[in-house]
């Protein structure tokens, strides 16, 4: 679609539907190497689909989860996926095994709060879930360890989204106050705030854009707007409504 040549032309259609969830679909994402879409549902399963295979309509594989899976991510070398789930602790699943893996001392870490997104950072060696109790925090990749606790990071506002920048070195957040916000990793502070969404009390998400056409951009997404923000001069540059 951004080529000269198809600007004006037809909108895409749909090379893949697929159908096997029996409850609303939370998040997607891709397999980093192989032809393969994960869905997380309130249903409580992640389902494996390949779409390369033009007639497959139904997952290929299936994790059954204890709770609503709200948020899924692969790990950079595509054999381990995150959940966040209505538990507060996000759930390690070995793909191949489909074994789950949770901190030995999760009971005494004192999180709570059902987490609305989970992302890897680029290398796997870090990750960050946004909670509905309003903390943002950071884990450790190896040991699945809580190593920072961003706690109201949007004050009384459940944190919605969460995503590492393009150098890791900083982590983006929105909430249902409609407010982005930049945090730096090695210490947690607060870097900026980029104002200019007015929705609140929806659901929303953020994340640089990753192209080269696009990558001065920010993407702040709520259910009736997406908002384009310039990450260097940190202002709202347009909103599509």
């Amino acid at each position: 679609m951004m080529q000269p040549e198809a600007r004006d032309g037809p909108v895409r259609p749909v090379i893949r539907t697929f159908y096997d969830h029996q409850q609303p679909i939370n998040d997607l994402d891709f397999h980093p190497q192989n032809t393969v879409l994960i869905s997380g549902s309130k249903d409580r399963t992640i389902k494996f689909f390949d779409f390369s295979k033009t007639v497959a309509k139904r997952a290929f594989r299936v994790i059954q989860d204890t709770h609503n899976v709200r948020s899924v991510s692969f790990h950079p070398s595509g054999d381990y996926l995150l959940a966040g789930t209505d538990h507060s602790i996000p759930h390690l699943y070995d793909i191949n095994t489909f074994k789950c893996y949770l901190p030995p001392n999760f009971l005494d870490m004192g999180v709570n709060g059902a987490i609305n997104q989970v992302r890897y950072s680029s290398t796997g060696g870090m990750y960050v879930t946004a909670s509905k109790d309003g903390a943002i925090r950071l884990w450790d990749g190896v040991t699945a360890s809580c190593v920072r606790s961003i706690d109201g990071a949007h004050g009384a506002a459940e944190a919605t989204s969460a995503n590492f920048t393009k150098d890791q070195r900083y982590i983006l957040s929105s909430a249902k106050d409609s407010s982005v916000k930049l945090w730096e990793v090695g210490t947690g502070r607060l870097v900026k705030q980029y104002l200019g969404a007015t929705h609140t009390q929806l659901r929303c998400q953020v994340c640089q854009a990753h192209t080269a056409c696009f990558e001065e951009f920010m993407f702040h997404v709520t259910v009736f707007t997406i908002y384009f923000f310039d990450v260097h001069f940190f202002q709202l540059s347009i909103s599509i409504a």
